[in-house]
């Protein structure tokens, strides 16, 4: 992101007649180079005391300002849901209504995604800034050890966890289920953002946090909850909305190091120095073959390329980019410029894999060699297939097929991952559509052994990998 951004300022209201109004008009004030745009869309969580008449009067004057109501009062978690839904902004940003926090420092936050490609950039009330108002010891106290905990969960460092001022990217956090509906939203979403791998900054801000007697809403036992919120986050990765890329499978799958270890080995001795991966996902395999001369990790799904452009910063080798395996005019500007075109769990996708096969030989050099992997065995098709978006499983007979006709030759037949089979079996038995996380942590644990006996396993193995040569 090399502009400025436009940002959606999400402001949750509730019973806070005397100060909203003003709080808005100060978000509208701010002005800076690095904020091309600002929207605010102000949710009237059901007040009582008056407040929706002074924020419709608001709306009506301020065209920038989009007005929604609640019924009744859900909680400030409900309220951001609801702002979200309607942001149009590169990144968006929540700000309470009570002029705790100075729209003034909105451009501090906005900077890392300008200068670091950040997914979510904190504002910290306990960062050297101009100024803060002196907390209140306990509630200061409070804060610190949530944080100290949603740190020792995430392994961040975090200094401020509980900020209202939590700045990330619209698409990243729409594909994050944010489940509670009160004040635990802060931790809830700090932890999911640090499972998901986001690239997380801290910029300072000034705070002038209200007392009690000025009518300050979080007590002691939105902190209790909240320490409930840290337990169930640490123990449930409830960290995807359904989406049509199985997301949720290929972030289970990331927690298998040595698996993805283990496959990146099988396939290395065929792997030269300027590398065209395809359905690179959120970087599972990228990171086991990089550094090469030249790189270019590519996917279709947009959370995915923000996944792998975090992983590309500070790399100058590693490209990321956009490109349709199915797309001949993708492939065009890349004709011949490729040894190693990398394929892993993609063709299975498509109906018709042959084209796609085309792409891959017209982006390689004469010599050069495409490595797809393939699950295999139409018998052992189940739930976990339908959930990925499978359309069929493979036969060496029909892989070996579709690649000649690509016009390559098949250097290598592999079968890999034997011991997997059974497993794969009882989780559709079962009908799961994810993989059980103990399962994962306790096959990946031993992965040195299943390495060691794979290849002496009398049945065909879970996946097929073909090594394909161009003439």
């Amino acid at each position: 992101m090399a502009e400025g951004l436009k940002v959606s300022v999400l402001v949750p209201v509730y019973n806070e007649r005397f100060l909203a109004a003003e709080s808005v008009r100060r978000v509208l004030a701010v002005r800076h180079p690095s904020i091309r745009e600002i929207e605010v869309i102000v949710v009237d969580d059901g007040s009582t005391d008056g407040t929706r008449e002074v924020l419709r009067a608001l709306a009506a004057e301020h065209p920038a300002v989009r007005y929604i109501e609640h019924e009744r009062n859900q909680g400030k978690g409900a309220a951001l849901r609801t702002a979200l839904a309607h942001a149009t902004g590169d990144v968006c940003v929540p700000h309470d209504a009570d002029l705790e926090y100075h729209p003034g420092d909105l451009p501090r936050l906005v900077q890392p995604f300008i200068e670091q490609q950040a997914d979510a950039v904190f504002g910290s009330r306990f960062l050297t800034g101009e100024y803060r108002r002196v907390l209140l010891f306990y509630h200061s106290l409070g804060n610190r050890l949530l944080t100290t905990l949603v740190n020792m969960v995430t392994n961040l460092n975090l200094s401020d966890m509980e900020t209202c001022y939590k700045m990330v990217r619209t698409e990243l956090l729409r594909s994050i289920p944010l489940r509670y509906n009160d004040f635990r939203i802060e931790p809830e979403l700090t932890i999911k953002l640090a499972k998901r791998g986001a690239a997380i900054f801290e910029a300072p801000i000034r705070y002038a946090g209200r007392t009690y007697a000025e009518g300050k809403k979080i007590g002691w036992k939105d902190g209790v909850l909240a320490l409930v919120a840290i337990v169930r986050g640490a123990l449930i990765d409830d960290l995807y909305l359904n989406d049509p890329y199985g997301a949720h499978i290929l972030h289970s799958l990331s927690r298998a190091r040595k698996f993805s270890h283990w496959m990146s080995d099988v396939i290395r001795p065929w792997v030269g120095r300027a590398v065209l991966e395809i359905g690179a996902g959120i970087g599972n395999l990228t990171v086991h073959l990089v550094p090469r001369d030249r790189y270019r990790a590519t996917d279709i799904n947009p959370d995915y390329l923000g996944y792998l452009a975090n992983l590309a910063f500070g790399k100058p080798y590693l490209e990321v980019g956009a490109l349709e395996a199915e797309s001949p005019e993708g492939f065009a500007p890349l004709a011949g410029q490729f040894d190693t075109v990398v394929c892993l769990n993609v063709l299975e996708h498509l109906d018709q894999p042959v084209p796609t096969l085309r792409n891959f030989h017209r982006a390689l050099a004469s010599g050069g060699r495409a490595i797809v992997l393939v699950p295999q065995g139409p018998g052992r098709f189940n739930s976990l297939d339908r959930a990925l978006g499978h359309r069929l499983r493979y036969t060496p007979e029909r892989l070996r097929a579709a690649v000649e006709e690509a016009g390559f030759e098949v250097e290598a037949l592999l079968d890999f991952n034997r011991a997997a089979v059974f497993g794969w079996r009882l989780n559709g038995w079962l009908g799961r559509t994810t993989f059980s996380r103990v399962q994962l942590k306790a096959y990946d644990s031993f992965v040195w052994l299943v390495r060691a006996v794979d290849r002496f396993l009398p049945w065909r193995g879970l996946s097929l990998i073909a090594v394909c040569r161009k003439g």
